[in-house]
């Protein structure tokens, strides 16, 4: 079954076909971080109507460079949360349209989880699939949280940041320096 993934929790739209939940057929990303770098930081308005902008167009490369049509999908899934409200509205709102239209189920995923799920894709590399039990962590812009998986479908937060996460303070000292967003030029 082909599965199109739509991750549009913060600043920047993203759509991925993948077959049989390990391979990426196609993976394209759409950034807005030339709007948000007048600003040295993601304006949430800002982010969700960049989202609208680029929504269409990444979806429908996704689909193409997959090398399939819609009515292959057998599933949508979407970004539900955690993430900036605007734009998972603008993904939310996209993927049900598609879904409806075109008959096809839609599932929500939450951002950090897939984070965490994200290890068990195929990349084309010769890599190992993670053996249970296993520790995960995530460190993200809004996140920086540890897990402990016992299973594919039973994990537990260890631990998690109780105010800023890593990718927060991080962007936060390079604004304190002076080099530019994010993190740098």
């Amino acid at each position: 079954m082909y599965v199109l993934g739509i991750e549009t929790s913060c600043d920047e739209t993203g759509a991925s076909v993948v077959y049989k939940g390990r391979k990426i057929c196609s993976n394209i990303t759409a950034s807005s971080i030339k709007f948000h770098s007048r600003y040295g930081g993601v304006i949430p308005e800002i982010a969700s109507r960049a989202q609208l902008e680029y929504i269409n167009f990444v979806v429908d490369r996704a689909i193409k460079k997959a090398g399939i049509r819609i009515n292959n999908l057998g599933l949508i899934a979407v970004t539900k949360g955690p993430g900036l409200i605007g734009s998972l509205l603008v993904g939310i709102s996209f993927s049900k349209a598609l879904s409806f239209a075109n008959k096809i189920p839609i599932l929500g995923i939450d951002h950090v989880q897939a984070h965490l799920y994200s290890p068990f894709l195929d990349l084309g590399s010769n890599k190992q699939l993670p053996k249970f039990p296993f520790v995960g962590l995530v460190v993200s812009g809004g996140h920086t949280s540890l897990y402990y998986f016992k299973n594919f479908d039973k994990y537990a937060v260890l631990g998690e940041t109780l105010d800023d996460a890593a990718g927060e303070a991080f962007d936060k000292v390079a604004k304190l320096l002076k080099l530019g967003y994010p993190g740098g030029p």
